[in-house]
């Protein structure tokens, strides 16, 4: 090679490399993700920097990109959260607390008009909160609804990470509109709100008069409530819902949640009872893990305790039935009323349960206090409209003047149940369609009357065998209130 080609050719290469590291530099340069600060000593007139953070979270809000974190350090916040837009795949716009400490979004000091929310993520995709306490969000308006957190609208890969939310309150009277939530998701959009996941969060010390605590409804497709303790609440835990009371115009097809988890949380105290002054006598309606027209849910490997009634696959529409869904592996015990229940409320609504699965489910001495109609619930409770269901496999310890199994109706068919194992300290009992009618107390006329149960085992046990179970799970946390 000639010296002059050489030299063409060293000039070519260089001028090649030159070219790439400008454009990785440039590269690196667009990639570049920023980290804002916010303090309660800070000033919106600052950078953001750590030694310079802003005052508002609004603020550092406005200035993140996807990929931005902005970092919260501890002390209270007496503001109204706003996510103005969205991360991209890969690249969440993160609001978390700096680590170590404890920042408050504190709604002490907000008048609630309407519908409010602490925080708020509307129409945005790709964001994420964690590790900040929400809480003090009082209301006695009437039809105010004083909420946490709330995501609506078109909005896709929301996380919710260990968070704390408590003293979110309604004090109106039932007949004003009570109502409030610690988490309220509402699918709105056409496009369904996908992807969420609310994660190692507690929910506690609420009072939602006739809402829940934990709503997801309308069009939601795809969502994981798992790891999340809620207890010391006035109603319901969490509901997976259709969507025809808070998004009344979403599309039959679509306005229900469905294709979620409920796995791993513990749920106690969930009651009318902390309230009894609203509730009145017959106060004992709360569910703490409720399926009511929703779909494709799986429930499992979650503890329910002193709560009103456990799980329930129930409806509350003429839409929308409660349907394809699986509760397995949950431990419920120690509840007001029914450990599971499924079917309609009598004489209120048609849609029923329909093609679900109850698997491997553990009961212990629920039931106690009579129903609404003066009787006895059941561990399991079937009311109307269920049809199609599957109960196998469970282990069910009835308590005295206990039912195992209560049928309420006529209605239903095609459902099995079967291979489940029961236990009591006296008398069995069931009940098959009726709803105050004598209870069966032979095992092999239960088998006959029900056509179902013929794998199942029945055994009379000690009060001192019920005893050492109730030592097991007595380690579980006790109500705070």
């Amino acid at each position: 090679m000639k010296p002059s080609a050489f030299l063409s050719l060293v000039f070519v290469v260089q001028t090649l490399v030159c070219t790439t590291n400008t454009f990785a530099t440039l590269f690196q340069t667009k990639e570049k993700t920023h980290t804002y600060y916010v303090s309660v000593k800070g000033s919106d007139t600052n950078t953001g920097s750590i030694t310079a953070p802003f005052q508002s979270i609004n603020k550092a809000l406005s200035h993140a990109a996807p990929g931005d974190q902005v970092i919260v350090r501890g002390g209270t916040y007496h503001q109204e959260v706003r996510f103005p837009k969205s991360g991209h795949p890969g690249k969440y716009i993160s609001l978390k607390n700096y680590p170590g400490e404890k920042p408050v979004i504190d709604g002490s000091k907000t008048v609630v008009s309407g519908w409010m929310a602490l925080v708020t993520v509307s129409n945005v995709s790709y964001v994420s909160i964690e590790g900040l306490d929400i809480c003090n969000l009082t209301s006695s308006g009437i039809n105010a609804d004083p909420e946490g957190i709330t995501i609506n609208g078109n909005a896709q890969h929301i996380s919710v990470k260990n968070c704390n939310i408590y003293n979110i309150k309604s004090t109106a009277t039932l007949e004003q509109g009570r109502s409030g939530h610690a988490i309220l998701v509402i699918g709105s959009d056409n496009t369904p709100i996908s992807n969420l996941l609310i994660t190692g969060c507690t929910v506690h010390n609420t009072q939602t008069g006739t809402s829940e605590n934990v709503t997801l409804a309308g069009n939601i497709d795809g969502f994981i409530f798992s790891h999340n303790k809620v207890y010391d609440t006035e109603n319901i835990g969490v509901i997976v819902a259709g969507g025809d009371g808070l998004n009344p115009h979403g599309a039959v097809k679509t306005n229900y949640a469905r294709n979620g988890v409920i796995s791993d949380n513990i749920f106690h105290h969930n009651t009318m009872t902390k309230t009894p002054e609203t509730w009145g006598a017959d106060r004992f309606g709360a569910i703490s893990i409720y399926v009511c027209g929703g779909a494709n849910t799986i429930i499992e490997r979650n503890i329910v305790y002193e709560s009103d009634r456990g799980i329930g696959l129930v409806s509350e529409s003429n839409i929308y039935p409660t349907r394809t869904t699986t509760v397995r592996n949950n431990l419920v015990f120690n509840c007001y009323r029914a450990g599971i229940y499924m079917g309609d409320y009598l004489n209120y609504t048609i849609a029923g349960t329909k093609n679900c699965s109850i698997l491997n489910n553990t009961l212990f001495q629920n039931n106690r206090v009579p129903g609404a109609f003066g009787e006895i619930e059941g561990e399991l409770r079937l009311t109307e409209h269920c049809d199609s269901n599957v109960i196998k496999n469970n282990i069910v310890y009835a308590g005295p003047k206990d039912l195992l199994i209560h049928k309420y109706t006529l209605t239903g068919s095609h459902n099995t149940i079967d291979h489940n194992s029961y236990f009591t300290t006296t008398q069995p009992q069931w009940i098959w369609n009726s709803t105050n009618g004598n209870p069966i107390t032979d095992f092999q006329i239960w088998k006959k009357t029900s056509g179902q149960d013929a794998n199942s085992t029945l055994k009379i046990v000690s009060p001192k065998f019920y005893s050492n179970l109730s030592r097991k799970w007595k380690r579980y946390p006790q109500s705070k209130i």
